[in-house]
């Protein structure tokens, strides 16, 4: 996505060299690294789907459809494939299906290419992956919302989630990313986001057990796979459930997870720079829960970042900018990037039209970062605090401006581990 822009690079560049950048120290924030170690993930997935009690709901030649998500969540082909092999095990005959609402350009190529991205195919897993756009209506709300579900999974003999369950971008309630988001949303492929998003995101959290009351209802969910990660995107809880016991446990998974996200330290900044943003960092981009700032004008973060400088887009999330519309400068290099057919779909149906802004850009890195500083209000421009970060899931090794050193050197959390010094940028005026 090439946008013309002759001026920028005299004019802009010009208005930035005035701005002096402060020194920046590496820090290393002590977050909980505590996990499930790689290795031992198969048998830990055999032995909680054991321990659920799911394997005597699954009968010899039955079909069991197993869900996969599009959020880059940790070890999933390992995952899914435990899954797969448990079902196997069992005389079930298993295939995956992509439960991932409108994403990957809302087309079943695309949420299948999504899935093949992850690993997660028919040569790793032993079994099919189908992936359709095509649902069936299985019920309604009491208020006459219809609720559907994907057309393979409807028609398999049973279904098992599987989803990581994390705070939510866009709401609040007892149940937010998780296991009823992934029967409602992800399940309901693109019909069914767009029809449970056309009221925004601010009942959602309300809605979601309303909507999946009837999804367990009235489909084949025999059962779940709870997935929990730490601050370092590694798998840290798995927890496998009974479909009637969905409801009751989610709540506390989420309530654990909560306790185990990464966070940063500091809760007032002038400038936060974030090196890179994508869907396989966040659905937002960049976690709101992390950075402070909501797409939707009814959560308010307890961070108060004045702007946000956003640098690039990463490899894994294909061109789609969703959340560059929360930064307030970024670079004609991720501007570059951008793939409106992959972003759009998502944005449309969330209705959440904000998220995929292209905010003012520049040339290089460092006019990017300078311009965010120059433009803020009532600051200590000798001192300003600024914190750079590699992405919202990435934040144990930051990097703080001077100012913020006194406040990091008082917290028991956070570990000096290099003096400040000045920015590296390379001849271009970049980070790398």
């Amino acid at each position: 996505m090439a946008l013309e822009s002759k001026a920028e690079g005299n004019v802009v560049s010009r208005l930035a060299q005035t701005v002096r950048l402060p020194k920046m120290a590496k820090v290393k924030q002590l977050l909980d690294h505590s996990h499930i170690p790689v290795e031992d993930i198969p048998f830990q997935v055999h032995e909680e789907l054991e321990r659920s009690g799911m394997g005597e709901r699954i009968g010899p030649g039955k079909t069991v459809a197993i869900t996969c998500g599009s959020r880059g969540v940790a070890n999933i082909a390992a995952i899914t494939k435990g899954i797969v092999d448990f079902v196997k095990e069992h005389g079930g005959e298993p295939f995956v299906f992509p439960a991932m609402g409108s994403h990957g350009g809302a087309t079943a190529e695309g949420q299948k290419q999504i899935l093949t991205g992850y690993g997660v195919t028919e040569e790793f897993l032993g079994c099919p992956v189908k992936a359709t756009m095509e649902v069936d209506q299985i019920g309604a709300t009491e208020e006459g919302m219809p609720v559907f579900m994907d057309q393979y999974a409807h028609q398999a003999d049973a279904v098992i989630l599987c989803g990581r369950v994390k705070a939510h971008t866009a709401f609040r309630g007892p149940y937010e990313s998780g296991i009823l988001k992934m029967a409602v949303i992800g399940m309901g492929k693109q019909h069914g986001a767009e029809t449970i998003h056309r009221d925004g995101f601010y009942e959602l959290g309300k809605m979601l057990p309303v909507i999946g009351k009837v999804v367990l209802e009235n489909s084949n969910v025999i059962g779940a796979l709870a997935l929990v990660e730490n601050a370092f995107d590694q798998t840290c809880r798995m927890e496998a459930m009974t479909a009637e016991k969905i409801f009751d446990r989610e709540p506390k998974i989420l309530e654990y997870a909560k306790e185990r996200m990464g966070r940063i330290y500091f809760d007032s900044l002038d400038v936060l720079v974030v090196d890179r943003i994508g869907k396989d960092i966040s659905g937002d981009g960049m976690d709101p829960n992390i950075t402070g700032r909501f797409a939707v004008p009814y959560i308010e973060g307890d961070k108060k970042v004045q702007h946000i400088a956003v640098l690039d887009l990463t490899e894994d999330t294909h061109g789609n900018c969703n959340g560059l519309g929360l930064a307030d400068v970024t670079t004609r290099r991720l501007v570059d990037k951008i793939d409106v057919d992959c972003t759009f779909p998502n944005v449309v149906t969330s209705t959440v039209l904000c998220t995929p802004k292209i905010p003012l850009f520049t040339q290089t890195d460092k006019a990017c970062i300078q311009i965010a500083l120059r433009t803020c209000n009532y600051i200590d421009r000798e001192n300003p605090r600024i914190v750079r970060i590699k992405d919202t899931m990435n934040l144990e090794e930051i990097y703080i401006s001077e100012a913020v050193l006194e406040e990091a050197g008082q917290n028991p959390f956070i570990e000096i581990l290099e003096e400040a010094k000045d920015w590296e940028f390379n001849e271009e005026g970049n980070l790398w």
